[in-house]
Parts: C-alpha cells; structure tokens; sequence
C-alpha cells in the first residue's frame, strides 16, 4: 500500500469518528470556569486581610 493511499484511509477514518468529540466542550468550559473561580477566590481572601495605605 503506497503512502498516498495510506494517508486518504487515514482521512477517512478521522472524518468517520469527528462528529462527537472525545470530551464534552461544556466539561472542559465548567472545569475551566471552576479553576478561574477558585483563583478569584484565593485573591479575594489573600488581598481582603491587607491594610492599604
């Protein structure tokens, strides 16, 4: 089998299997969503004991 036809089954098969993705996008943007919030949260509660001057 030449490396051409190799390359077009090779195609083939990744368009077969694109249609669903592998992770869900709402699973990786809820998980995104919670590290952001937890990092806001460490900000908050290490800047609100400081006095300003």
């Amino acid at each position: 089998m030449s490396l051409s036809a190799l390359s077009i089954h090779a195609v083939q098969m990744a368009s077969e299997t694109a249609d669903e993705p592998a992770v869900s996008p709402y699973l990786i943007g809820a998980i995104a969503l919670a590290i952001l919030l937890g990092l806001l949260l460490a900000l908050i509660s290490f800047g609100g004991g400081r006095e300003h001057s």
